[in-house]
């Protein structure tokens, strides 16, 4: 996983529903109102761990840009409550903590990528849309560390009850392997002579194979089955 991850662009007609959370006031409405501008759909805000919770139940975003630092729930609480309700919504941390104890345990917690609060609003605004369709998106420097992380967990011995993996199909193998090596789904479409949305579905097909919620968690599945060394 490099730390370009995942430079395609969505394939949407209709605007990304997303919820801004945030403490700070001034920050939120900053943030939500570049999202708003950019022609996404801000479907609301909260300024602690509870109310987030509750609104993004009720509003089912696409994607939650959530800070760490909250009162009541803490960020990591709130992503993983979020996420347990339903897997469909993808978080994004935007965090002023670049430290690699919160950057693993948000995604821990379920989120599928994370920046630092220094990134500029372009780079929040591209990794909003490719949150949205499935991508990671990591400030520079993070991606490393996660799949650090996976191969860590990887290595650890596995309970020798573990069910049976999923039958995938030989496709499907291969773009899991090439989504295991950090490639974006435009350069596995470059690589494998297909189309961007072919290959979107073919991960789609494979997460649901594998019960699995997003290309963060997919990715751990591929490194644990030693995919990236082949």
């Amino acid at each position: 996983m490099t730390d370009q991850l995942m430079t395609d662009q969505p394939t949407t007609d209709r605007p990304v529903r997303v919820m801004v959370v945030d403490d700070h006031p001034m920050w939120r409405d900053a943030v939500s109102r570049d999202l708003a501008e950019a022609g996404l759909d801000v479907v609301a805000t909260a300024g602690d761990g509870e109310e987030a919770v509750r609104r993004a139940r009720a509003c089912t975003p696409q994607v939650v840009v959530l800070d760490l630092n909250l009162p009541g729930l803490p960020g990591a609480e709130v992503c993983r409550q979020v996420v347990a309700h339903d897997p469909a919504v993808r978080v994004l941390v935007l965090s002023a903590s670049g430290e690699h104890q919160d950057v693993l345990e948000a995604v821990k917690s379920g989120a599928t990528g994370y920046l630092v609060k220094s990134a500029g609003r372009e780079e929040l605004l591209d990794a909003v849309r490719r949150t949205a369709v499935g991508d990671a998106v990591f400030t520079p420097g993070l991606a490393g560390l996660v799949l650090g992380e996976f191969r860590r967990l990887a290595a650890e011995p596995v309970q020798a009850s573990a069910p049976a993996a999923p039958q995938l199909t030989t496709r499907e193998t291969e773009v899991l392997r090439l989504v295991a090596k950090g490639l974006s789904y435009r350069q596995i479409a470059d690589r494998l002579v297909l189309s961007h949305r072919t290959v979107q579905n073919h991960v789609q097909n494979t997460l649901g194979k594998l019960q699995l919620h997003n290309r963060v968690e997919l990715v751990r599945y591929a490194i644990e089955q030693g995919l990236d060394e082949i």
